[in-house]
C-alpha cells in the first residue's frame, strides 16, 4: 500500500527536529502521519442496516394488511369520518400549505447546502428523489395494472382511486433521507410537518389510505438509506493530523506518527514518537505510544453478527449489539484499567479523548512484538505458554471475561505476553462467560502447539479441576468466528482436547452444556411452518368444515388408523432384515414408536437414523456395525422408493387422464437436465466433490459388506425386503383411506404416485416431521390429480393427524419405557 505523509515532509521514521518549539498543551500542531489516503467516500455500515430496518417495515406492513384487511378499513373509514368532520377551511389550508411546502422546503435547503458548497451530498439526494419516482410510477402504472389481485392490491382501498404508493412523498422521503438532517432541528420539523400535511391531504382526498402512507414512508426510507449505501458517503472520519493534535490536548507532544496494518473490521491504530520531558514514564525506543481511534461509523460494524449471536446464544449477563461510541470509549478504558488493577500484563492505558465529534482515541504505552498468530512455531516455548496461562489466571481471579482470547490478542516481547485488544471485554463477569474464555484460549492454543502442550501447560497453573469445568463448553458454538474458520482444517481438535483433559481428570467427564437458545434449523423450520401456513389457511377459509365432518364416513377414518398402526411394524420389520444379529420384534416395533415422538424435534430422516442406530449400539451391536446395518436400511429403502416412484409414474401417465397434470412435462424434463448438468458441473469442482464423497462414505461406509451379510440369508432378505415394501404399502392405505373418507376417490396408482412424491419431500425437508412439506406437497397433488380443493385439504389433514400427530402420545411413552430399560 502507498503510505503518504500529511502535513509536513520527513525523512526518517526515526529523525527528530534539532529544535523543537515550544508549544502549548492543547496547542494545534502539523505532525507528520504516515498513512495511506483516506477514501474520500465510505459506505457505512449503519445505511445498510437502515436500509434493511426500512425494508423489514415494509413487508411488515404489507404482511398486516394481507391478514387484517378488515381492520385496515375500519381504520381508513375511521379517518375518513373524523376529516370530514374538520372544518373545511382548515383542510383547504392544509391542502394548500402541503402542496406547496412539501416540494418547497426540500428544495430549499437543498440550495442551502449548495451555498455551504456541500453539493455532492445534493447531488446522491437527488439521485434517490428520482429512483423513488421512477420506481412509484413503475409500481402504480404498470405493475398493479398487469398483477391485479397481487400483494400491493392490498394497499389500495374502497374502488381503487386510490394508489398503493404515494407518487409525490415517496421521492420527498428519500431526498430528506438522502441529504442528511442529523443536527438541524429546524430543517427537519419543516420538512416532515410539510410530509404529514400531504399524508393528511391524500387520506381526505381519498387517494391515499393508511397503509399506502405507511407503505410509502418505508419504500422511501429504504431507497434513501440504499442509495447511500450504494454511492457511498463523504468520509466523515478525522484524519492522522486531527488525531494528533486531540492527543496533544492530553499533555503529550507527538513529533511523528504512523499508521498500523488493521484489518478493515478493527479501529485504526497509529504507532506515535513523543517528545521526552512530559512528565510521564514512557517506554524507550522510536515509538512511545500506540493510539486507538474508534470511528463513529465503525461502531455498526458487524452489528448482524452480533445481533446473530447475541440472540442465538445463552448469556450469563445482558450484551448490547450495538454501541455508541462514547459506551464503547467507555468499555474499553474500563476494562484495561481493570486488568491492568488486577496485575495482568497489558500495555497501561495513559488517556482518553474525543477526536471532534466522529471519533476517539485511547493512547497506549507502546509495547513492540509480535502477536501469538504471527510468532513462529520454534519461538513459541513452554516457558511462554506458561506465562499466557498465569495472564489468564490473573484475569480469572479478577472476574474479568476478555471474550476474544484469539492469537491476535496475545502480544509477545521478549517471551512475555500481553494481553490486548480488550475492546469487548467484560468486567465482573459470570462462571459461563470465564469458563467460556477458558475454552476459547485451550482452542487457540491447541491450534498452534497441540491439545497435549496446550492442555500440560495450563494445568500446573488453573489446576485439573478447573480444566475440567471447561470440558462440557468445547463446543464449535462457543468460539469466535475466526476461530471456528480455523477448525475446519482440524475437525477432530476440540474432541483431541476433551481427551487430554479426561486423562489428567477421568471424572470430570460431563455432557456438553447446551449453549444455543435455538439452533439454525430451527429456523428453517419456522420459516417452513409460516409457509405451510400461509399455502393451508386459505384453502381451510374456503373449505366447510361442518358440512365435510358430517358428511365424512368415519370408518374409513379407522381403516387409516389401522394402516398407520402397520407402519410401524413394517419399520421394525425393515431394520430386522439388514441386521444379522438377532432383534426382538416388539421391542423393535416400541423403538419405530418411539421415533414417531423424536421426530417432532428434527427432520423426520435423521430422528429415524439416530434412534435405531442408538438401539442397536443398545443391543449389542459394535457401532460400526450398527451405523452400516442402519446405512443398508435406509439405502434399500432409497433404492426401492425411487423404482416404484419410476415405475407407477410411468403406469399412471401412461393408463389415465385423470393425472395428466401429473405425468412428466416438458418444463419438468427441462428443470431435472438442469439440475442434472449444475450437478455435474459442480462435482468437476475438486473442493465440492470431496465434501460429496465425504458425506457419502461416512453416511455408508461399511453398508456393502453389510449387504453381503444379508445377501447370505434369505430369510433376512425377506425381512427386510417385505417391511420396506409394506411400510409404503401401509402409507398408501392410510392416505387412500383419508381420501375416501371424505368422498374422494382416485386411482390407486394416483394415490401411489402422490405419497411417492410426497414423502420424498418430506424426507428431504430440514423440518421436524417434514412439518410444511409434505402437506403442501401432498395438498398440491392430489388437487392436480383432480380432487376439490375442500377434499384434498381435509383428507391431507386426516392423513397427517393419523401418521404424525396421533402416535405422539404412544411414542412418548415408548421411548419412556426404552430409557428406562436403557434399551436406547
Amino acid at each position: 500500500m502507498t503510505q503518504g505523509v500529511t502535513h509536513g515532509t520527513r525523512k526518517g521514521a526515526s529523525e527528530a527536529p534539532s529544535e523543537a518549539p515550544e508549544r502549548r498543551p492543547g496547542a494545534a500542531v502539523a505532525v507528520p502521519v504516515d498513512e495511506p489516503a483516506q477514501p474520500e467516500r465510505i459506505r457505512r455500515p449503519g445505511d445498510a442496516l437502515r436500509f434493511v430496518a426500512a425494508v423489514a417495515g415494509l413487508a411488515a406492513v404489507l404482511l398486516l394488511v394481507s391478514i387484517a384487511q378488515g381492520t385496515a378499513t375500519g381504520l381508513q373509514s375511521d379517518i375518513k369520518g373524523s376529516t370530514e368532520r374538520a372544518p373545511r377551511f382548515l383542510l383547504t389550508m392544509a391542502t394548500l400549505i402541503s402542496s406547496f411546502g412539501v416540494l418547497a422546503v426540500p428544495v430549499a435547503f437543498a440550495i442551502e447546502r449548495l451555498f455551504r458548497k456541500d453539493g455532492v451530498r445534493v447531488a446522491i439526494a437527488l439521485l434517490a428523489a428520482v429512483i423513488a419516482f421512477v420506481l412509484t410510477i413503475v409500481l402504480d402504472d404498470w405493475v398493479v395494472p398487469v398483477a391485479p389481485g397481487g400483494v400491493l392490491d392490498s394497499l389500495i382501498w374502497g374502488d381503487s382511486k386510490t394508489a398503493p404508493v404515494h407518487t409525490d412523498i415517496t421521492p420527498v422521503i428519500a431526498f430528506v433521507t438522502a441529504v442528511g438532517m442529523a443536527g438541524r432541528a429546524r430543517w427537519q420539523a419543516a420538512v416532515w410537518t410539510m410530509i404529514g400535511l400531504a399524508a393528511l391531504t391524500g387520506l381526505t382526498a381519498s387517494y391515499a389510505s393508511v397503509a399506502a402512507l405507511a407503505a410509502t414512508y418505508f419504500l422511501g426510507r429504504a431507497i434513501g438509506h440504499g442509495t447511500l449505501y450504494a454511492v457511498g458517503t463523504p468520509n466523515p472520519r478525522p484524519s492522522g493530523t486531527a488525531v494528533m493534535n486531540a492527543l496533544a490536548k492530553l499533555g503529550y507532544r507527538p513529533v511523528h506518527a504512523r499508521r498500523v496494518p488493521t484489518p478493515a473490521d478493527e479501529p485504526r491504530a497509529y504507532d506515535v514518537a513523543v517528545e521526552q520531558g512530559t512528565g510521564r514514564r514512557l517506554p524507550h525506543g522510536d515509538w512511545q505510544l500506540r493510539v486507538v481511534v474508534l470511528d463513529r461509523d465503525q461502531q455498526t460494524a458487524g452489528l448482524f453478527y452480533r445481533v446473530w449471536r447475541l440472540v442465538r446464544l445463552r448469556a450469563a449477563t445482558p450484551r448490547r449489539a450495538l454501541r455508541s461510541l462514547r459506551r464503547s470509549l467507555e468499555q474499553e478504558a474500563l476494562m484495561a484499567y481493570a486488568v491492568h488493577s488486577a496485575d495482568a500484563r497489558t500495555p497501561r492505558l495513559l488517556g482518553t479523548s474525543e477526536v471532534g465529534t466522529e471519533a476517539a482515541l485511547l493512547a497506549y504505552e507502546h509495547v513492540s512484538g509480535p502477536t501469538l498468530d504471527r510468532l513462529a512455531d520454534d519461538e513459541i516455548t513452554d516457558e511462554l505458554l506458561v506465562d499466557i496461562w498465569r495472564q489468564f489466571q490473573r484475569l480469572q481471579a479478577g472476574r474479568l471475561a476478555h471474550r476474544r482470547l484469539e492469537g491476535e490478542a496475545i502480544q509477545v516481547t521478549e517471551g512475555r505476553a500481553h494481553l490486548i485488544h480488550l475492546r469487548v471485554g467484560e468486567i465482573a463477569a459470570g462462571d459461563l462467560a470465564l469458563r467460556l474464555d477458558l475454552a476459547q484460549l485451550l482452542t487457540t492454543l491447541a491450534l498452534r502447539v497441540g491439545p497435549e502442550r496446550a492442555v500440560a501447560t495450563a494445568s500446573p497453573v488453573i489446576g485439573d479441576g478447573t480444566l475440567a469445568g471447561v470440558v462440557p463448553m468445547l463446543q464449535r458454538v462457543a468460539l469466535t468466528r475466526a476461530t471456528r474458520a480455523a477448525l475446519r482444517h482440524d475437525k477432530d481438535l476440540l474432541t483431541r482436547i476433551r481427551d487430554q483433559i479426561l486423562r489428567l481428570k477421568p471424572e470430570g467427564e460431563a455432557p456438553p452444556i447446551r449453549l444455543e437458545r435455538f439452533r439454525p434449523r430451527t429456523i428453517v423450520s419456522i420459516v417452513a411452518l409460516t409457509l405451510a401456513a400461509y399455502i393451508i389457511v386459505p384453502q381451510l377459509s374456503s373449505v366447510n368444515l361442518g358440512q365435510l365432518l358430517s358428511s365424512a364416513e368415519w370408518w374409513w377414518a379407522a381403516v387409516g388408523l389401522a394402516a398407520s398402526a402397520v407402519t410401524f411394524v413394517a419399520a421394525a420389520w425393515m431394520l430386522i432384515g439388514f441386521v444379522p444379529e438377532r432383534l426382538p420384534l416388539w421391542r423393535t416395533v416400541l423403538v419405530q414408536l418411539a421415533a414417531s415422538f423424536v421426530k417432532l424435534v428434527a427432520p423426520a430422516a435423521v430422528a429415524g437414523v439416530a434412534l435405531n442406530t442408538r438401539y442397536l449400539q443398545r443391543s449389542g451391536v459394535r457401532p460400526g456395525p450398527a451405523v452400516a446395518s442402519v446405512g443398508a436400511s435406509q439405502l434399500m429403502g432409497l433404492a426401492t422408493h425411487i423404482l416404484l416412484l419410476i415405475l407407477f409414474g410411468f403406469v399412471t401417465g401412461s393408463t389415465t387422464n385423470a393425472t395428466k397434470d401429473l405425468a412428466p412435462s416438458r418444463t419438468i424434463v427441462i428443470i431435472l437436465l438442469a439440475l442434472a448438468v449444475t450437478a455435474g458441473i459442480a462435482l468437476t469442482i475438486p473442493k465440492v466433490r470431496r465434501f460429496v464423497a465425504a458425506r457419502l462414505k461416512s453416511m455408508f461406509s461399511g453398508v456393502v459388506p453389510r449387504l453381503m451379510d444379508v445377501l447370505q440369508s434369505p430369510r433376512k432378505l425377506i425381512t427386510g425386503m417385505g417391511g420396506i415394501v409394506l411400510l409404503s404399502a401401509a402409507f398408501v392405505v392410510c392416505l387412500d383411506s383419508s381420501i375416501r373418507a371424505f368422498g374422494g376417490a382416485l386411482p390407486l396408482t394416483t394415490v401411489i404416485v402422490v405419497f411417492l412424491t410426497a414423502n420424498a419431500v418430506g424426507s428431504a425437508a430440514p423440518t421436524p416431521g417434514g412439518l410444511g412439506a409434505v402437506e403442501g406437497a401432498l395438498t398440491l397433488a392430489l388437487t392436480l390429480a383432480g380432487l376439490s380443493a375442500e377434499t384434498a385439504t381435509s383428507a391431507v389433514l386426516l392423513y397427517r393427524l393419523l401418521t404424525l400427530w396421533l402416535p405422539v402420545l404412544p411414542g412418548w411413552a415408548a421411548f419412556a419405557y426404552l430409557q428406562r430399560k436403557e434399551a436406547i
